[in-house]
């Protein structure tokens, strides 16, 4: 629906990450990155509160709810942590790897 149906351009390249509904189902917090990272949260999150309404009676329509939640949208940084820490990773082995070949020459 976010990719066809929304012509927002706030909203291009994003991907859901999370949704969870409470027990009541008075609420859906809907969690959502974007490739760029936390420089486009601000935008992307104005676009999907922009776009709440529609997005909201597009889903009740196709869900069979006696009631639909409200949503709400937050920015998901674990993307960007996984990123980070995988980068960081990827450092560490390249200088074991380093300093193993030093160590065969000798």
């Amino acid at each position: 629906m976010l990719i066809r149906e929304i012509n927002d351009p706030r909203l291009k390249l994003i991907y859901l990450t999370d949704v969870k509904v409470d027990r009541e189902l008075a609420y859906a917090d809907v969690y959502v990155s974007a490739v760029e990272g936390l420089s486009r949260s601000k935008d992307v999150l104005a676009g999907l509160e922009s776009a709440s309404g529609f997005i909201k009676r597009t889903l009740a329509s196709r869900m069979e709810l006696r009631a639909f939640p409200r949503l709400r949208f937050h920015w998901d940084v674990t993307p960007e942590n996984a990123d980070r820490i995988e980068k960081t990773l990827a450092d560490l082995r390249e200088k074991r790897n380093d300093r193993e070949l030093k160590s065969n020459e000798q």
